[in-house]
């Protein structure tokens, strides 16, 4: 991100909330050049929209600049390393079945989340799963295969960094997919051993 912009963000991190006239002052620049950045940050849905601040002294109202939920990717986070931090702890503590019942109990507690009807063919569901994992972040996509009914393509697992590590995470989309799928699928590649993305072979359930 462009510096200044950046430095705008990080102050309305430090103190909440910034009018113009304060964040001019703090960066150095003039309230033109000021806005203009506001403007931009504000497009890419980092700030909030301003709310009049009114004086109690006479002058015009000033405007109060605040930053959204989105805004909150902007800075540093250490996410991953936490996970394998309790990862860790929780493979130290329990048995590799213990650990892999908790995995599948989380891929069901995801998937309960999911509102898909019965109505039309397994395509139809298929389409509907793709589209519910595009809501999480999956980047999945299918298309049919020549020896096999369908290939599901996912190019962004959410937990790719830390499945890198840990390969029975995996176990949560695998449990994921055939409780809305209906249908275990067969992992053709495999995100978290280097490959591209992760691919499943699926057959519809009366195949």
């Amino acid at each position: 991100m462009q510096a200044t912009r950046q430095r705008i963000l990080s102050i309305l991190k430090e103190h909440d909330q910034a009018t113009v006239d304060e964040l001019s002052q703090e960066l150095g620049l003039t309230a033109v050049t000021v806005r203009h950045h506001l403007d931009i940050l504000r497009g890419e849905g980092l700030v909030a929209p301003p709310v009049v601040h009114r004086r109690k002294s006479p002058g015009r109202p000033q405007y109060i600049y605040t930053l959204t939920e989105k805004s909150s990717n902007a800075f540093p986070k250490r996410y991953d390393q936490l996970s394998r931090l309790i990862l860790g702890e929780v493979h130290a503590r329990l048995s590799p079945d213990e650990v892999d019942q908790i995995m599948t109990h989380i891929g069901e507690q995801i998937a309960s989340q999911a509102v898909l009807t019965d109505e039309g063919d397994f395509e139809t569901r298929l389409g509907r799963v793709v589209e519910f994992l595009n809501k999480l972040g999956y980047m999945a996509r299918w298309e049919h295969d020549t020896d096999r009914a369908y290939l599901l393509h996912i190019a962004n697992c959410p937990y790719e960094r830390v499945a890198r590590h840990d390969h029975q995470i995996c176990k949560i989309d695998y449990t994921l997919l055939t409780r809305l799928l209906g249908v275990a699928p067969e992992r053709t590649q495999w995100a978290a051993q280097g490959e591209n993305q992760c691919t499943y072979a699926i057959r519809p359930p009366s195949e």
